[in-house]
């Protein structure tokens, strides 16, 4: 039992925790310099392949969701959270002694004034709540307040948030989800298992001036699927400025191009379907037949010996690279411009209007919420570390009616004193004499 409580104080230890955090920043400098979700081949190529199978088995790979970044994410959470249990008694009685005019009085305090003539006057010098009266055991009339207590959880309250975030953080980076959905204004497309459709409703290029890209923005709705009746809420996503809805985020990731695709059979419409750049359609009687639009040039251009290109980002002479399928080989491929078709014995194919698609990147972390709340705490924490000073001032009557008026500060030190020199004065008698005592 004496080892089990050794190892448990240890854990909850200020030295494991420095340790932690050493541990923690070494594994977030690893994650930065090793380039993450690579593969073998990729970190072989570049490094060595003894190097690339270390990477791999360390996780290095994906350093942030490893078992062992979890594991120090884990422990810093256990330290944490034995740090704040431990020190809760400690904080709660010290938070009672603040307030307590009983443990005041057995204290010398930090300072201290003789033969003051007005007490309630210094009271107000240093803006304490109205005193309270009393009398000490001997029969000595006394004044006493405290203010400010809330400073003392500070640190704890920090330490609480920081255990939040971290946890948060962690789980989250556990649990995540990511979804991509892509389309044409129009198009509506299932979010993975969310239940959730969305509909993209409008996609906007913004240029500049001189005609480059100054801005992706994309408008939909998001619909459930579980709900009987319309419903659905919308929203507005473009680079860098994301939108959040029934806790997911939405993010504007690119674009590319797509086209409309029509398949006649026999000169007769068969289907008509739009096709982003690297999707395909199967025929609609003939399921073995396979219609790939590979790329999509918005302004064609070819020169001899060179590979297809586009000279501009305008659909002024689109041409489409196509590869026809059968029964999962290829069997043709080219590139169609102006009003060029695709014949396939009784079948026909056209590509036209070509378009804009949109990509959107969908991240759902249950646990944002968390992070959130840490976060806060952790600020909150601070804000009273550093901007609440607890305060207790009294003052004691001897026999002859005099009063000496007494403070302590856990904070402010030689700040504190010159207040309570100019409060002593306001009270009617300079401050003569100083105690450098423990408050509490």
């Amino acid at each position: 039992m004496p080892t089990i409580k050794k190892v448990w104080k240890f854990i909850g230890s200020m030295r494991f925790a420095i340790a932690l955090l050493a541990l923690l920043a070494a594994a977030c400098s690893l994650g930065s310099l090793v380039t993450q979700g690579q593969s073998y081949a990729w970190y072989a190529e570049r490094y060595s392949e003894r190097t690339a199978a270390l990477i791999l088995a360390l996780r290095l790979d994906d350093a942030f969701h490893s078992w062992w970044f979890m594991l120090i994410n884990a422990f810093l959470c256990v330290n944490l959270l034995l740090c704040n249990v431990t020190k809760l008694p400690q904080l709660a009685r010290r938070t009672r002694a603040a307030a307590s005019a009983e443990e005041a009085l057995r204290a010398p305090g930090d300072a201290c004034a003789e033969t003051v003539a007005e007490p309630g006057a210094a009271f107000r010098q240093l803006r304490m709540p109205a005193p309270r009266a009393g009398e000490t055991p001997e029969g000595r009339k006394y004044l006493f307040s405290s203010k400010n207590r809330a400073g003392l959880w500070g640190a704890w309250v920090c330490h609480l948030g920081i255990l939040l975030l971290i946890a948060g953080f962690a789980l989250g980076q556990m649990t995540q989800k990511q979804y991509t959905v892509y389309g044409v204004p129009g198009q509506a497309q299932m979010i993975g298992d969310t239940g959730y459709a969305l509909v993209i409703d409008d996609f906007r290029v913004d240029t500049r001036e001189d005609g480059s890209v100054e801005q992706y923005t994309t408008g939909f709705t998001l619909q459930s699927t579980r709900s009987v009746g319309p419903s659905g809420k919308s929203a507005v996503v473009s680079v860098n400025n994301p939108a959040a809805l029934y806790g997911m985020k939405f993010y504007q990731n690119s674009t590319g191009w797509a086209a409309s695709v029509s398949v006649y059979e026999n000169g007769e419409p068969l289907q008509e379907e739009i096709l982003c750049a690297g999707e395909y359609l199967r025929v609609a009687d003939k399921q073995d037949l396979a219609i790939c639009l590979n790329a999509l040039y918005p302004d064609y251009v070819q020169e001899a010996g060179s590979m297809p290109a586009t000279a501009s980002d305008q659909p002024v002479n689109p041409a489409y690279l196509y590869s026809v399928y059968y029964q999962e080989r290829i069997i043709g491929m080219n590139v169609l411009t102006g009003d060029d078709v695709v014949t396939i014995d009784e079948y026909t194919v056209a590509f036209s209007d070509p378009q804009r698609y949109t990509l959107i990147q969908i991240k759902r972390d249950r646990f944002t919420g968390l992070a959130l709340a840490g976060g806060l705490l952790t600020m909150l924490g601070l804000l009273l570390a550093l901007y609440l000073q607890p305060v207790r001032v009294w003052a004691v009557q001897d026999g002859e009616g005099a009063w000496t008026l007494f403070g302590a500060s856990r904070k402010g030190g030689v700040l504190f004193r010159e207040e309570f020199a100019r409060a002593a004065d306001a009270a009617g008698k300079p401050a003569e004499g100083e105690n450098s005592g423990a408050s509490d």
